[in-house]
């Protein structure tokens, strides 16, 4: 530490015998920035602010069904790029600033100048945005102010319809592409079902269930066939030995067989026993019934009578066994039921075989479907999910329409500067005259670099390498002191007169400004 303070007041000392080329120094640099501080141009700013109002009443309501875009992010980014090359070269021909800029250079210095003098600043949360620019001319400033914000508004509102109509156009175009994909699906698997209707019925057969089914209906029809044929083989049986038999006496009313008469009389009484089981004796039809039965017993009874009168070779045709008639018809009945439970069971048989063939297709058949109709469930998907998408653009569209993006209030228009906002000269003006000071205190310490002495034998020991035998002090004198005085006397007041023509200029400038 002792090492490091000898050092410093060496240093100290070697800038004391320049000092008055570092007063000269700062005075010259104090009073040509100075100068130079007071000759720079006025810049007048003109501010406006404006609050974007991003909330409104129908996003809660339609959240959901419309698109709800992050506004406030939006509106941020847009603050944040407004200050564009195109923007500029649009606010440059708003603001009537082309007026001006005559050539290509000139209109390229404008516009570097308004990209890197015009402000926007936000507080985020709240939406609070101020416009700045500061301008030599303030009525100039304004109106550059004013087109920037006019641009600011129409930036944030043209953009959304925009980004809304190129979203919807997008939109459009892909439901197009997937109805297209759909459509040519559909179609594939329409011509595919077509040409296997007959196998794939309505595509909710189960073969398996099906062939069970038929089987069993084909055991049934095949037992009823074994049985039709065993009762046929019996009648048959019976008829062989079976002979009719001649009456040679009269015949009676009982025995005489009339078949048209007897048919009819037969299926009267069926009915009859029919009607019985579901009505009483006194029901109407049951007594017009035994009526009927009555008038062909009696209608028998006398074509008997009109025959015996005739004679006895008009019973030729009535003394057949009417057993053996009887049989001959069951016969014919049950040779029509077999031929008829044949058909049924061939025609299980053929569907049986029919269902074999079409089951050990089915895979294959199955297989193909579903290669044609691989890529149809995401289409389908993709395709609901953009109608649906479109939907909400749609009612977004509309809800902006009504609601808009966010309303932009102006909270101060552009104002018209009267005092100079820059250069700052109260605060330039002490900074000159510091600078100043330090430029003195720098060249006296570079002279004393430059132009080194030793302050003491010590340093000049360390120096040389040689020993020091001792030392010999300026002996003061009243005229040497005097002298010393006056010079100390000389640099404070130059120094003091230094600061205080400083201090003096910057309550001037004040003054002035005022």
């Amino acid at each position: 530490m002792e090492e490091l303070v000898r050092q410093l007041v060496g240093y100290l000392r070697g800038m004391w015998r320049f000092r008055w080329w570092g007063l000269a120094l700062a005075w010259i640099v104090g009073v040509v920035g100075a100068v130079v501080i007071y000759q720079m141009p006025d810049k007048y700013q003109s501010t406006a602010r404006v609050y974007v109002d991003t909330q409104s009443i129908l996003r809660p309501l339609m959240s959901g069904l419309a698109v709800q875009p992050n506004v406030s992010q939006q509106i941020a980014i847009l603050s944040r790029t407004l200050i564009s090359r195109p923007n500029v070269e649009k606010l440059i021909t708003m603001a009537d600033l082309d007026l001006g800029a005559t050539t290509p250079a000139q209109r390229e210095a404008l516009i570097s100048s308004l990209m890197s003098g015009l402000q926007i600043g936000g507080t985020g949360r709240d939406n609070l945005f101020t416009l700045a620019y500061s301008d030599e001319r303030p009525e100039r400033a304004q109106r550059i102010v004013q087109s920037l914000l006019s641009l600011f508004v129409e930036s944030g509102l043209g953009g959304k319809r925009q980004d809304s109509d190129s979203a919807r156009r997008f939109i459009e175009e892909q439901i197009k592409n997937y109805e297209q994909k759909l459509v040519e699906a559909e179609n594939r698997l329409k011509d595919f079902r077509l040409k296997n209707m007959a196998l794939l019925g309505d595509g909710a057969r189960d073969y398996v269930t099906q062939i069970a089914q038929l089987n069993q209906q084909l055991a049934q029809a095949k037992l009823e066939l074994r049985e039709a044929e065993n009762s046929r083989d019996v009648m048959q049986r019976q008829l062989v030995g079976e002979e009719p038999v001649l009456l040679p006496q009269m015949p009676n009313s009982s025995t005489v067989s009339i078949p048209e008469i007897d048919g009819r009389i037969d299926a009267l009484k069926r009915n009859l026993d029919d009607m019985m089981q579901r009505f009483t004796d006194q029901h109407p039809d049951v007594i017009g019934a035994r009526r009927v039965i009555e008038q062909l017993e009696q209608q028998k009874l006398e074509e008997i009578e009109v025959r015996r009168k005739a004679g006895p070779g008009q019973f030729g045709s009535l003394n057949s066994n009417p057993v053996f008639q009887q049989m001959k018809l069951s016969l014919a009945e049950s040779e029509a039921r077999v031929a008829s439970l044949r058909a049924r069971v061939s025609e299980y048989e053929s569907r049986v075989a029919q269902l074999q063939t079409a089951a050990k297709m089915l895979p294959e058949l199955e297989t193909e479907m579903t290669q044609l109709n691989r890529d149809y469930a995401v289409h389908k998907t993709n395709y609901d999910s953009l109608v649906s998408r479109r939907e909400s653009a749609n009612i977004a569209v509309e809800m902006e329409g009504q609601s808009g993006m966010a309303e932009f209030r102006v909270i101060d228009p552009p104002s018209l500067p009267l005092k100079p906002s820059a250069p700052n000269r109260l605060l330039l003006m002490p900074l000159a005259g510091l600078v100043g000071l330090a430029a003195g205190l720098a060249l006296t310490f570079l002279i004393s670099q430059l132009k080194p002495s030793f302050s003491d034998s010590r340093s000049l020991r360390e120096v040389t390498g040689l020993p020091v035998l001792g030392t010999v002090s300026m002996l003061p004198t009243p005229e040497r002191r005097r002298a010393r005085v006056r010079g100390l006397l000389a640099f404070g007041g130059g120094l003091v007169a230094f600061v205080g023509v400083m201090a003096i200029a910057t309550v001037v400038l004040n003054f002035i400004q005022g």
